[in-house]
């Protein structure tokens, strides 16, 4: 099998959903040489990370704004879309979700943010307040996708922090997991690689992380710092704060060879701890 080509689009962010796509197009024109097999995108990256503009952000699934703009690009570029996630409106209740569209343009699968970020941080000076239940519904399920270039898994941010959900992705025969992101200031620097190498690491399956890039005006400020890991747990390239493209081949065969050698899932004891 030949290398899987990724493209992981850190984009900025506005606080206008026109520019934020405009953005987003001007971005793939520079990966159409590369032409990935999978594009990702970041967390909420149409829309500020910001509970008051989740609503008037949100669209329905058959909306003719983002849902069709990110199937277009789909099959312009003949990529499997990883649309990062926006603010989803389902008969009111609103959801972070990201949606998956085939390399023809189609919506093969979607999820939503299971695990919602409530927490009220402080390091140093520094300070994030952020619940996202008060405008957000969660999600319940785990999300995997067979593609025609391999099974997929798809989580968004604070999902990360949970390895239960990764394991499950991962038994459920992912063989990479897409991760549209947005880590803080604070959470970042201390746990943002840390995070995405160990449920690379204890699933042995590559992870491919993207944020929004960094946008100093507005109130949440993103980590950015997109990364891949393969199954070994190295990183195999990653970004800093700002609007760019990390393009990366993976080796699906890694995935196979290193489970072969050290066989985590299999010595697992489920009788033990189950």
């Amino acid at each position: 099998m030949k290398n899987v080509h990724v493209s992981i689009l850190q984009l900025d962010v506005s606080d206008r959903k026109e520019s934020n796509l405009s953005n987003l197009s001007e971005q793939m024109k520079k990966i159409k040489d590369f032409s990935p097999d999978f594009t990702v995108l970041g967390e909420m990256f149409n829309c500020p990370y910001d509970i008051s503009c989740f609503k008037d952000f949100s669209e329905s699934e058959d909306s003719v704004i983002t849902i069709k703009y990110l199937s277009s690009l789909a099959k312009e570029y003949s990529t499997v879309l990883i649309g990062g996630s926006i603010p989803e409106n389902d008969s009111g209740k609103i959801f972070n979700t990201s949606f998956i569209f085939s390399k023809e343009g189609k919506i093969i699968g979607k999820h939503r943010k299971v695990h919602l970020f409530d927490v009220n941080l402080r390091r140093e000076g520094d300070e994030v307040t952020f619940k996202e239940s008060i405008v957000l519904s969660p999600g319940n399920s785990a999300t995997v996708i067979d593609t025609d270039i391999c099974p997929i898994g798809v989580c968004i941010c604070y999902d990360a922090r949970f390895p239960e959900l990764t394991r499950k992705m991962a038994l459920m025969g992912a063989q990479i997991v897409f991760i549209p992101a947005a880590f803080n200031n604070i959470t970042g620097p201390a746990h943002w690689e840390l995070t995405m190498r160990s449920r690379a690491l204890d699933n042995q399956l590559f992870v491919c992380a993207c944020s929004t890039a960094l946008n100093s005006s507005f109130t949440y400020h993103s980590y950015g710092h997109s990364m891949a890991i393969d199954p070994w747990g190295k990183v195999l390239g990653s970004l800093e704060y700002e609007n760019g493209i990390l393009n990366v081949e993976l080796d699906l065969e890694l995935i196979s060879e290193i489970r072969s050698k050290l066989p985590l899932l299999k010595h697992r004891r489920e009788d033990v701890y189950l």
